[in-house]
């Protein structure tokens, strides 16, 4: 199956293919990288399944994320869309030292990644996590003025609560945020959603498959890889992955009656909670790419979606999504237990 050329949504003013490929999964995250030309290779081959949207960053690797997508994309340049992001402290060595949005840092950032992903614009730069020691205005100010310079197409946050959301948005418009969400993961509806559709901004779930969870791959018994940084969250210990199999089942029970599968399900219920939300899949192989692909054609009709959220309001959800150091970086608003009301979210207010 491929995407066909209709199968557009809209992030803000940008235009992209209703479903994104991400390259984290190729360099780290998930256990050891694969080989790089398989991983060009890889994202080529979802340029011919019709996928339009592709999103990295520097510190995926670090750097090689941007490498990989830079040579495999380069021969359609201008036929696709290409998102990275900045955010991090990272040492030419690529050591990993904590946050950075300093506006300088940010220009720095840009003029490297437009080099490592041979391209002379970036059309979509999201600041990667929100710096508690940068006001998120001045992080928008600097990206206002590398639109101006046309080296970057559109702002996006990751990450994001919705008070910075609203900040941002104020001093250049937000064309995407990119958070976490998915059929098991719902934190982003209970304020970040409803901004976004307020104030016009598209949304990117990230892990949309639960982390790969919601494929019905990672059972309890599974051994996870070396590298696996899921190993260390508590919905992949063992007990949570047994725990939360009910939800695996609802969606392989909706999905046997059409012929789809558990991940094609999740992706069509993610598509179907609104227009202007385009997840972006990670995977390793091209089997992968085509099943999710053919999510696209998965139409799931009002008794289906019902059948799905009454399910999902009668399981229990064991755990959260990520580990405390990956959680310490969530923007207030955007993770469990927290909300943005009545605060400025974690980027301090300018002047203080």
């Amino acid at each position: 199956m491929t995407i066909s050329q209709d199968a557009t949504r809209r992030l803000g003013d940008l235009e992209v293919s209703a479903l994104g490929m991400g390259v984290m999964n190729v360099v780290h995250a998930y256990g050891p990288p694969i080989d790089r030309d398989a991983a060009v290779r890889l994202v080529r081959h979802a340029v011919d399944r019709g996928v339009r949207f592709f999103d990295t960053a520097e510190v995926y690797g670090p750097f090689s994320g941007e490498e990989i997508a830079g040579e495999a994309l380069a021969p359609v340049r201008d036929d696709v869309v290409i998102c990275t992001k900045f955010g991090f402290d990272i040492s030419p060595d690529g050591k990993v030292n904590g946050l950075s949005s300093r506006p300088e840092h940010i220009r720095q950032v840009v003029d490297a990644s437009l080099g490592r992903l041979r391209t002379d614009r970036i059309d979509l730069l999201y600041q990667h996590r929100i710096d508690p020691t940068v006001p998120i205005e001045d992080v928008a100010g600097t990206v206002k003025e590398l639109i101006d310079q046309g080296k970057v197409r559109h702002l996006g946050l990751s990450g994001a609560g919705a008070a910075t959301i609203r900040r941002a948005h104020a001093v250049q418009p937000v064309a995407a945020v990119e958070n976490q969400y998915s059929f098991l993961e719902r934190e982003q509806e209970a304020e970040v959603l409803p901004v976004c559709e307020e104030l016009g901004i598209g949304f990117v779930p990230y892990a949309p498959l639960g982390m790969g969870y919601l494929t019905g791959t990672v059972a309890a018994d599974t051994v996870m890889l070396p590298g696996d940084l899921r190993a260390t969250f508590p919905r992949f210990t063992t007990e949570g992955r047994r725990a939360n199999w009910p939800v695996v089942e609802l969606l392989r029970q909706v999905g046997y009656a059409k012929g789809a599968t558990p991940a094609q399900v999740a992706l069509a219920w993610l598509l179907a909670q609104r227009p202007w939300i385009v997840p972006i899949f990670g995977t390793t192989k091209i089997a992968h790419v085509d099943e999710n692909v053919a999510a696209l054609d998965l139409v799931l009709d009002e008794k289906d979606l019902r059948a799905l959220n009454d399910g999902f309001a009668r399981i229990e959800v064991y755990g959260r999504s990520s580990g405390d150091a990956q959680l310490a970086n969530i923007d207030l608003g955007a993770k469990a237990g927290t909300t943005s009301a009545g605060t400025h979210g974690l980027s301090p207010l300018p002047g203080l």
